[in-house]
């Protein structure tokens, strides 16, 4: 495996991750009770919440339903998919 694949998939894998902690953090927030400002839920919004509030400030939420999540999803959705195109073999 050269380089080039080992680090698009590394990013990929990456990605897939990230996803999979942002979707989590979103469910969390369904239920009032979590404190995330202990562990491990702090964990969790330290390493979401940067992410997200870079969407955060440019789509307000509206009606009370924050919509920026979706937005982040679709873009690290769009930047895996891309990797996927990048590795060789790719079919």
């Amino acid at each position: 495996m050269n380089s080039i694949a080992l680090l698009t998939n590394t990013l990929a894998k990456f990605i897939e991750i990230y996803t999979y902690l942002i979707i989590f953090r979103i469910l969390l927030t369904w239920f009032p009770t979590i404190d995330f400002y202990k562990q491990p839920f702090a964990a969790l919004s330290q390493l979401t919440d940067p992410y997200l509030n870079l969407f955060r400030s440019v789509i307000p939420p509206l009606g009370g339903i924050d919509i920026s999540p979706i937005l982040a999803i679709l873009l690290l959705q769009l930047a895996g998919g891309l990797l996927s195109g990048l590795q060789p073999g790719f079919v």
